[in-house]
């Protein structure tokens, strides 16, 4: 049974199958929660969903689909401002709410990772929108890296500041102000933008 409060968090990225499973291995994951909007990949076929959760589970590990609740991308217009999705307002949606409840509720059971595409967790969804909300509900974060180290969810961000050159505080701001500032700024670089012309298909 997974230590109540711990999650992982796995970008698949380029591995094959066998490098993804000894990454998950190496911290005892029992439980995968797939948090990719589309869980294809033309350049990645092995992690093409079905044959996927295949995989994981013949190698014991149980697969969960939350990529309706818990993905970065979203046909609800009012997660966007403009073209770009806007993860403060897909949080505020119960369908993400609930998401996060059945990740509550899987950690009391399994040892649980969640998986998405990109390899840098700061260039991925997985961070700045579900283990962000994660974090604040107390859950302990750790992202499991392309080599197998682990880096806490506190020290991503910590990094993020490094990244933007941000100051930990200033004279008008507190810490917490410059990480909130973080995060939406590398959302504005990262977050989905829904490149079709919704007047094309008026006819």
């Amino acid at each position: 049974m997974a230590a109540h409060g711990q999650i992982f968090t796995v970008g698949h990225s380029t591995h094959s199958f066998e490098k993804l499973l000894e990454l998950l291995k190496s911290h005892n994951v029992s439980a995968v929660c797939d948090v990719r909007s589309a869980p294809y990949s033309r350049m990645n076929p092995q992690f093409n969903r079905e044959g996927f959760a295949e995989q994981l589970q013949g190698n014991g590990i149980a697969y969960i689909y939350l990529g309706m609740e818990l993905g970065g991308r979203t046909e609800d217009p009012a997660c966007y401002e403009g073209k770009r999705v806007r993860y403060d307002r897909l949080a505020q949606k119960d369908i993400f709410q609930s998401g996060l409840q059945r990740v509550l509720e899987g950690a009391t059971k399994y040892r649980l990772c969640l998986l998405c595409a990109e390899k840098e967790p700061l260039e991925c969804h997985r961070t700045l929108l579900v283990s962000r909300h994660l974090a604040d509900m107390g859950l302990e974060i750790e992202h499991i890296l392309s080599d197998g180290a682990l880096e806490s969810h506190a020290s991503a961000i910590e990094r993020l500041l490094e990244q933007l050159k941000l100051p930990p505080h200033d004279l008008f701001r507190t810490h917490q102000d410059v990480i909130q500032d973080a995060y939406r700024a590398q959302e504005r670089a990262i977050a989905h933008v829904n490149e079709s012309d919704a007047s094309s298909n008026l006819f």
